[in-house]
């Protein structure tokens, strides 16, 4: 098919090696295409900011969207490297990816949902409660996230902070002075207002057909899923050694470190381990200090027998990716991240 070509066409897609199939049209990314017909890749940002959807192309072509170097570079891209959120497919695609969902993906939703509570637990954090349509069903896994559809047609994506538990469902969220969404969170937003979201997605859930330890890092807000995982756990009887590792610029940044303290009460199977890279002497900070990752690297030089969950900042949950691999000796299929990318993330492309 040429690229100039009118008409759209349509190619098949094979996964390996769970073996799934779809179809793909010429005008529509692989991405979207498969979440369509209930096929899980994984992704994060599905803007080509982020990197998470990236995989490996066995045979065929593909062209791509506009993207971030970061999330994909040239010389990745010579090696058979795709992004399947940008990427549209020009014939028939083999791909591999081993964390592509199994049959019977959650359905997708769109509704509406009020905001039942507002709690500020920090300078820059709040605590949202959304209570969804009573008589309709959500599921999702823990670690998943939902989008805001707002009025303009932009999208803002949040984790829900708790395991699923009737129609309620909890986010953090934090400031970006300026953002759309943010300043009004922080701002003019009320109790009872109501918003329309979209969800599930994301494919950062935990992994139960293993019983490897489990390391899970979170910096900033991205302890929201991890907190996910950990409820989750609990009410499962999973009993993997799991090691929670929290990093913050300053200890305020770990705006549940109480909740944290209280919950391995409950889950004598965590360990938990704050770290804090800038705190100033007025902080009092007697625990951890520096970058999160490197905190994991020290206590467990040897991760080949483990798996990861990161959530957090880009720059942590790459630094993380490469260094656990590099020096730690980590299995690359039991790294499973989140990275949030703001919209101030995705402008510096």
């Amino acid at each position: 098919m040429s690229e100039t070509a009118s008409a759209t066409m349509t190619f098949s897609v094979a996964v390996q090696p769970s073996g799934r199939n779809f179809q793909a049209q010429s005008d529509e990314t692989l991405l979207a295409a498969g979440i369509r017909q209930g096929v899980g890749l994984p992704y994060g940002c599905k803007d080509g900011a982020c990197g998470s959807c990236k995989c490996k192309m066995l045979s065929g072509s593909v062209i791509h969207g506009a993207h971030q170097s970061k999330a994909l570079s040239p010389e990745e891209e010579a090696q058979g490297l795709v992004l399947t959120c940008c990427a549209t497919a020009t014939s028939d695609v083999v791909l591999e990816s081993r964390q592509v969902s199994a049959e019977g993906a959650l359905p997708i939703k769109k509704m509406p949902t009020r905001v039942t509570t507002l709690q500020k637990v920090s300078d820059d954090v709040m605590v949202l409660q959304l209570q969804l349509p009573a008589n309709d069903t959500f599921l999702y896994r823990p670690g998943q996230y939902i989008e805001f559809l707002l009025r303009d047609g932009a999208r803002r994506s949040y984790s829900m902070a708790n395991a699923p538990q009737g129609n309620s469902v909890e986010l953090h969220i934090r400031h970006m002075p300026g953002g759309k969404f943010t300043d009004h969170v922080f701002g003019a937003m009320k109790e009872k207002e109501i918003l329309r979201v979209e969800g599930p997605h994301g494919s950062f859930y935990l992994r139960e057909d293993s019983d490897k330890p489990v390391i899970l890092l979170a910096s900033g807000t991205g302890f929201a899923p991890i907190k996910a995982l950990l409820e989750h756990m609990l009410a499962q009887g999973i009993t993997r050694t799991t090691t929670l590792y929290w990093g913050g610029r300053r200890p305020h940044d770990l705006y549940m470190d109480a909740w944290v303290r209280d919950f391995q009460t409950r889950m004598p199977s965590l360990n938990y381990v704050p770290v804090v890279s800038d705190a100033l002497p007025e902080d009092g900070w007697s625990g951890r200090t520096g970058f999160v990752h490197r905190a994991v690297l020290t206590d467990f030089p040897d991760l080949s027998g483990h798996q990861v969950y990161a959530c957090g900042a880009p720059i942590v949950v790459e630094s993380a990716q490469r260094d656990f691999a590099a020096l730690a000796k980590l299995s690359e299929d039991e790294f499973y991240a989140d990275a949030f990318t703001s919209e101030a993330d995705k402008a510096l492309a």
